[in-house]
């Protein structure tokens, strides 16, 4: 299985690019052998694309899936936003028609029955309380291209903040994960310490240069997506795609050689 590079592919529509960047990682095979595969896409508020995940996206990554598994698919996320909860959220954006058309399941993670994990070489995080449910199964993040004020860019990696329930990630702020501002960088490595993307795929068909939640959109539309096993190459790629060396991204180099390798070439 080739899971150990990021895959960048031009972008022509849905239906054409995501079959084919999944074929080209072999996708398959890893979808093939699971009972349950977590489709995390990036759905911070109820803004549409290409601040969220366009549901088309995932629909056709969920058809693939279909096409290759017999496995259990679920969409997961846990909103941020501070008026909306993830059940609104998946209703603006279009997810509950999309479940209900493809007979998926939605979870919102922010309200999942939780694990207590530790880690004593973490700084931040040397205890963390996650959704237990996502330790079972293949996790796939599926995220946008986009630029971020406090973590440099907002990919893969940083997507998994939906996961921090705000029961006990809610402090400091009235952003449902807040706690994670105060070391932005460190806090989404420790995050993936204790549970990293199996699958990442980035929907780079615009991208935003210079914020996360509007502003810019690429000049002109980046027209890619990016794909891979491994979450630290796939935002290196990302990161390239928005003019910023990986090196410059704290959460990257900090990844880098522990998570994954930056390096694609």
């Amino acid at each position: 299985m080739k899971n150990q590079k990021a895959v960048i592919q031009s972008f022509t529509g849905y239906q054409e690019t995501v079959p084919a960047i999944l074929d080209r990682i072999e996708a398959w095979k890893a979808f093939k052998r699971r009972r349950t595969i977590w489709i995390k896409p990036n759905l911070v508020n109820t803004s549409p694309f290409p601040v969220t995940s366009d549901p088309e996206m995932i629909r056709v990554l969920a058809q693939y899936i279909r096409r290759h598994s017999k496995a259990r698919v679920l969409i997961a996320e846990g909103c941020g936003d501070t008026q909306m909860e993830t059940g609104e959220v998946f209703e603006r954006l279009g997810y509950v028609e999309l479940a209900r058309e493809l007979d998926l399941e939605l979870v919102d993670l922010n309200q999942e029955a939780l694990r207590k994990l530790s880690n004593p070489s973490c700084e931040v995080f040397p205890q963390i309380y996650l959704p237990r449910s996502i330790f079972s199964g293949m996790l796939i993040s599926a995220c946008v291209l986009k630029r971020h004020s406090l973590a440099g860019v907002t990919l893969s990696m940083k997507n998994l903040l939906g996961l921090a329930p705000p029961s006990h990630y809610q402090q400091g702020g009235s952003w449902k994960k807040s706690f994670f501002h105060q070391k932005m960088q460190r806090s989404i490595f420790e995050l993936n310490l204790y549970r990293k993307p199996d699958l990442c795929l980035i929907d780079a068909r615009v991208g935003l240069a210079q914020f996360h939640l509007g502003g810019a959109e690429c000049c002109p539309p980046v027209k890619k997506m990016v794909a891979g096993f491994d979450p630290v190459a796939v935002d290196a790629a990302g990161a390239g795609l928005l003019g910023l060396s990986w090196k410059e991204v704290g959460h990257i180099r900090m990844a880098d050689g522990v998570l994954g390798q930056a390096q694609i070439n």
